[in-house]
């Protein structure tokens, strides 16, 4: 504390250009500051004032140390706005873009709306690619590693996809034991609303990656189709857990193939790259990297 307090008298005292001025600043003497001035000169070896009976002004050395206290005295104060902004209580009106598959996480967002009811969620459900600063979101959660260096991110939670069919199906059509036995299946897929391509099925053989050319018996952007034709025993599906949950759940759809599927997606919340996150902000950012895969997804 001695120390901070004499590169606050260093720093007043160049900034006003007189012991007697920055004594005023500082509710101190004019001797007790210049005392101050001294004491931190002897410790670092180094003059950092020329003085005389009239004025003061600082040496080379001087002026080099007054850029590095001043950046020392701005992150001390931006630290304190920060965690004064932080005690304060979430609330507001919060902007989040969600991909479509986000639908599918309403029990987490209801969470977030129980612990913050002062927060006043707006959420914009695409999976186009946003602009986060140019179109005023708070944040946006997406699958996949985050590109745009505008933005701050946190890895929310990584996930397995589940190859999935109805027992009925399986009694009628038979069990597929390896990736390969699917070319004989009617399989159902997500086909991008950005490029128009299906999403590939992530399967693995001996730790590499491995790209299968699988029928096509219906496609869908979204995953609603997808599950609901899943059971009624059309055919079989590649899905999120958290979109499959219930279903796996009461038995209506079955996993099939985890030995050969490999962790393919994440989930990261990204924000406007921002010296101070605001209550509501840091708010969510926590909650959902909390209880996002704790709620079950």
């Amino acid at each position: 504390m001695e120390q901070f307090a004499a590169l606050s008298a260093f720093v007043q005292s160049a900034e006003t250009g007189s012991f007697v001025a920055a004594g005023r600043q500082l509710g101190l003497s004019a001797s007790a500051v210049g005392k101050a001035v001294a004491r931190l000169e002897q410790r670092l070896d180094v003059r950092l004032f020329h003085r005389n009976t009239r004025n003061m002004t600082l040496t080379e050395e001087g002026r080099l140390f007054l850029e590095r206290c001043r950046r020392i005295f701005d992150e001390v104060e931006a630290a304190e706005a920060e965690l004064a902004q932080a005690s304060r209580t979430p609330r507001g009106r919060l902007r989040v873009s969600l991909p479509l598959v986000g639908m599918l996480l309403t029990p987490v967002l209801a969470g977030f709306m129980r612990a913050y009811p002062e927060v006043q969620l707006d959420l914009d459900f695409t999976d186009r690619l946003v602009d986060v600063v140019e179109e005023g979101f708070d944040a946006v959660i997406r699958t996949g590693r985050p590109s745009d260096s505008r933005l701050m991110s946190r890895n929310i939670g990584r996930f397995r996809l589940l190859i999935v069919a109805a027992p009925a199906y399986l009694e009628r059509c038979g069990i597929p034991a390896t990736p390969q036995d699917l070319a004989r299946h009617r399989c159902l897929h997500q086909r991008s609303p950005t490029t128009g391509k299906l999403r590939p099925w992530p399967f693995a053989r001996s730790g590499a990656a491995e790209k299968i050319d699988l029928p096509e018996a219906m496609s869908a952007t979204a995953i609603d189709p997808l599950i609901r034709l899943a059971v009624e025993g059309l055919g079989i599906a590649c899905l999120p857990p958290f979109a499959v949950r219930d279903e796996i759940a009461d038995g209506r759809l079955v996993s099939l193939l985890e030995e050969y599927v490999v962790e393919a997606d994440q989930f990261s919340v990204l924000w406007p790259a921002s010296r101070q996150l605001t209550p509501k902000v840091r708010a969510f950012v926590d909650f959902m990297a909390e209880n996002l895969f704790r709620a079950g997804a």
